[in-house]
């Protein structure tokens, strides 16, 4: 318990001075050396497996932030970099202006700007099937969507918020938690991500693009936000309309570069048998890049022009090492100190503190794993940490373990999207320029409704007994 109010308290801490305008990078910082530092007194490891201590527990707390910096840094780090270069590049071309111009053109028969971020966010829910990584996923969207919806009159926080909540519900049927959970749950896969998951996780994103609709029109009217589209008279571009197609190549080239047969992707069985090879996302935006660079040679056969714009793309990757990138350190820094000094345990504890009626243990594991999602920043480690008492807690009480498994399953990622040291929030608040608490509330109530949906779908959905 004495480990549960440690990590509370120092959470709690944390979140009132970021709140008060301190630098989030600093006090997150801060907060996580400050935890690290009680784990070690304590006696515990504080590094990971892929660590390797240097014997002695207070530079171990050193080794673990160089070990962050060059893991978050080198993957998803340089990911980060990449996108932002990217879409500084796009702007500089003047590619973002042709797809404003051209998107403003439809969106003034809806007259509504929020129809346009409801179906941004379908589009985005689609491509968390491509793109596993949530915190990638948000970067992606960021570099391509995020431009395009805020100079169409969406509101800087309504559009990043759309760009941080398509990984909230796991649609991909063979995800990993997926497969762990159907082990956990004693079901075959293609069962349990199909007639079980899969029906929760449509039914609960249509119920949150709805709340997204309701509840980013509520919050920009209430802080007096205009959503103004703007004039595209007042854009001058030289650049022609093919170049609104470049914005988006990165998503082209995730879909296509999967290492699936070709013709599966696109239904056309005389193409199946061509498979392009499955490509990093970074090394299709670095292509992405390259052709946008040679396009632009093309054009004017000016060298000299390239190359500084090419300039403008490496500034841009910098601009997003010191904004985002060490938000990130910083908040695994934090993620790491919450779990070493027995957080995610402590909760663990007081799951199985509760009663054992079936509807009560599964709502208080649900609530229990996002409040460690929430708080460690993390959806993975505390499903993987609550999913091992899944089996035992079901056998004992007689129940489905499905019926626990899959609102934990997706609790975990709901509470990651409303958690403002998650990598997801951190990047996208980074890149839209806004606190990560902005992010949160914008959030908040779209999981919040999604979280319910989810309850009562397991409730009407999924047997309570087998």
């Amino acid at each position: 318990m004495l480990d549960l109010l440690i990590g509370a308290a120092v959470a709690v801490g944390v979140g009132r001075y970021i709140i008060k305008g301190y630098s989030a990078t600093g006090v997150l910082m801060v907060g996580g050396l400050l935890l690290l530092i009680v784990s070690v007194l304590m006696g515990k490891n504080i590094l990971p497996a892929a660590a390797v201590s240097t014997g002695w527990g207070p530079t171990n707390i050193i080794e673990y932030v160089k070990y962050l910096l060059m893991n978050r840094g080198g993957d998803l780090g340089m990911m980060i970099m990449v996108l932002c270069g990217f879409a500084a590049y796009m702007t500089h071309i003047g590619a973002n202006d042709v797809v404003i111009k051209l998107v403003s053109k439809p969106l003034q028969v809806v007259n509504s700007p929020y129809i346009l971020m409801i179906v941004a966010y379908f589009i985005a829910c689609l491509m968390s099937l491509a793109v596993s990584s949530a915190t990638g996923l948000g970067v992606l969207l960021m570099a391509t969507l995020f431009p395009v919806m805020v100079n169409v009159g969406i509101s800087r926080g309504a559009a990043a918020a759309i760009c941080a909540s398509p990984a909230a519900i796991i649609l991909a049927p063979t995800s990993g938690d997926v497969v762990i959970a159907a082990e956990a749950s004693n079901i075959a896969l293609k069962e349990f991500a199909f007639s079980l998951t899969l029906p929760i996780s449509i039914v609960a994103i249509i119920a949150m693009a709805i709340a997204h609709f309701f509840w980013q029109r509520y919050l920009d009217r209430k802080e007096d936000i205009k959503s103004e589209i703007l004039d595209v008279k007042e854009i001058t571009t030289n650049a022609p309309k093919f170049y609104a197609i470049l914005p988006f190549l990165p998503i082209i080239g995730v879909l296509l570069f999967d290492g699936k047969p070709f013709g599966s992707f696109l239904g056309m069985d005389f193409l199946k048998g061509i498979v392009l090879p499955e490509l990093h996302i970074v090394t299709i935006i670095v292509g992405c890049i390259i052709l946008s660079a040679i396009i632009e040679f093309v054009r004017g056969f000016d060298g000299k022009k390239v190359y500084a714009g090419l300039d403008v793309c490496y500034r841009g990757m910098a601009d997003a090492f010191a904004t985002v990138v060490m938000l990130l350190v910083a908040a695994g820094v934090f993620a790491q100190g919450l779990s070493t000094v027995g957080f995610i345990s402590g909760l663990i504890d007081l799951a199985q503190s509760f009663g054992s009626g079936a509807i009560i243990m599964m709502i208080a594991l649900v609530i229990i794993t996002m409040l460690a999602a929430m708080t460690t920043g993390s959806g993975n480690a505390p499903f993987y940490a609550f999913v091992e008492l899944i089996p035992r807690l079901a056998q004992q009480m007689g129940i489905n373990p499905a019926y626990l498994v899959i609102p934990m399953l997706q609790a975990s990622n709901l509470g990651r999207t409303m958690s403002p040291v998650s990598g997801v929030v951190v990047a996208v608040a980074g890149m839209a320029k806004i606190s990560p608490f902005e992010v949160v509330k914008r959030t908040s109530v779209p999981v919040l409704v999604g979280l319910l949906v989810v309850i009562i779908a397991t409730e009407l959905m999924v047997p309570v007994v087998l």
